[in-house]
């Protein structure tokens, strides 16, 4: 056992953040994205919401400085708005890297194309709302 840890923090996300490289990618889905046609590697977060899980990782996470965005959402389509969770999300990131300025909006089939190539998909249980976090290198 662990002290500190979030509860919505698996063990198996956990072991996945440590696993991953710089550069590497993880995949924060909303409940409706096609997490297990797009992902070699999901973890399911049934019950946890976009923000009290992005909020936890970031804790762990360090975000890639060597790129512009390392940061991305999937941007809405047709007439639809950026998803609430998203927008206030944007502030959780800056609070935990403060360098970060803004999102990258990737079209929604370029964005399941990513999700093909990232490391891992997170299947929340969020209604609305898809994030992707490249991973820098901590120090």
């Amino acid at each position: 056992m662990l002290k500190n840890i979030p509860a919505c923090i698996s063990p198996e996300l956990m072991k996945t953040m440590m696993s991953m490289g710089h550069g590497d990618t993880l995949i924060l889905a909303d409940a409706d994205f096609p997490a297990e046609t797009c992902g070699k590697r999901v973890i399911r977060a049934d019950g946890v919401g976009l923000i009290e899980l992005a909020t936890a990782i970031l804790d762990f996470y360090p975000l890639d400085t060597y790129v512009e965005k390392p940061a991305g959402i999937m941007a809405p389509v047709g007439d639809a708005t950026i998803p609430e969770a998203i927008l206030l999300m944007k502030q959780k990131i800056k609070e935990a890297h403060p360098e970060f300025e803004d999102y990258e909006y990737i079209e929604r089939f370029e964005f399941y194309e990513r999700a093909k190539g990232a490391f891992a998909i997170v299947a929340t249980s969020e209604p609305d709302g898809n994030l992707v976090l490249q991973k820098g290198v901590v120090g």
